[in-house]
């Protein structure tokens, strides 16, 4: 289940979780053994071998919540979860587990000894949950709240990414992003899909940015050229250069002073960008690149954050 993007509610009905800065994982607990899906559908038990003391906790159940990695602070840190994301060598994860250990902050519950809880309201299905023993070294309950606006400001006094708020009467519908569940990012963040680059003074000078659009093709949002550092520069020619293609992937004609000398590549990576406003036409004003986004796919980019 997903969260649509809007602004905080308020009221009874609700209550209000911390948006945590890391990578979906739905996990099954049966028989002493772990399995972790991606958003994706990609399995990645592989990748966080210190998550398999999980399974002698619960002998069966199905739990939902958010991979992080935390810096020396104690703040979710997504750079340093990338180095865990895609790993599938079990050496490798077992070297990384030791030097950057992750969190496994869980939210809800969607089955437990056999029965479904998906059908079951939001309030039931956490309270259930809250009285299971998840406090471990590698995994916790991640907290709720009744009131909003202190959710929100805890969040910006400990620089996290954002709130979300869930309808206390919501059943968890699997696949959908449903306005039962809202989140609210604290800075104002866009996923877009790389349609091509421009070189500048470097071999990248700006990402060539867009939204997917229902028919599969990319609608053009602009020019990305702020806060492409030169490790972020390696790690998007790295993905991007395999995707070179001869025509662009736009629906539309770019402006010249944008198309010229550009690289195209299939619509394949996706990246989020910090903007200041919007045009009326829809192209971001003052972009800056923030990340590459792994965990998301093209089709999920649609504009609104």
């Amino acid at each position: 289940m997903l969260a649509t993007t809007g602004t905080l509610p308020s009221g009874p009905d609700w209550a209000f979780e911390f948006k945590w800065d890391g990578v979906r994982a739905i996990t099954r607990l049966k028989a002493g053994k772990v399995r972790m899906w991606a958003r994706s559908g990609a399995e990645i038990t592989i990748a966080y071998p210190e998550l398999a003391a999980l399974g002698r906790v619960l002998a069966d159940a199905v739990l939902d919540g958010e991979m992080v990695a935390l810096d020396a602070a104690g703040r979710p840190s997504f750079t340093m979860l990338a180095e865990r994301m895609h790993v599938r060598d079990p050496g490798r994860a077992a070297q990384l587990a030791s030097s950057v250990p992750v969190n496994y902050m869980i939210f809800d519950l969607l089955a437990l000894d056999g029965m479904d809880l998906t059908v079951l309201p939001y309030a039931q299905r956490r309270a259930t949950l809250e009285a299971l023993p998840l406090d471990g070294g590698h995994w916790m309950l991640s907290p709720r709240f009744a009131d909003g606006a202190a959710t929100e400001a805890a969040a910006r006094e400990n620089d996290l990414e954002g709130v979300v708020a869930k309808r206390l009467s919501s059943v968890y519908r699997p696949a959908t992003r449903s306005p039962d569940w809202i989140k609210v990012k604290l800075d104002q963040t866009v996923d877009l899909v790389v349609g091509g680059w421009r070189p500048g003074a470097r071999r990248l000078g700006a990402l060539l940015v867009g939204t997917m659009e229902p028919d599969g093709r990319l609608h053009y949002r602009g020019r990305c050229g702020g806060g492409i550092s030169g490790s972020a520069e390696r790690d998007l020619l790295e993905v991007l250069a395999p995707l070179r293609t001869a025509a662009s992937p736009f629906s539309e004609p770019l402006p010249r002073e944008d198309a010229k000398d550009a690289i195209w590549v299939r619509p394949e990576t996706v990246v989020e960008v910090k903007y200041g406003q919007r045009t009326p036409d829809g192209r971001l004003r003052f972009p800056r690149f923030i990340r590459l986004r792994p965990d998301k796919s093209p089709e999920e980019c649609d504009g609104g954050g």
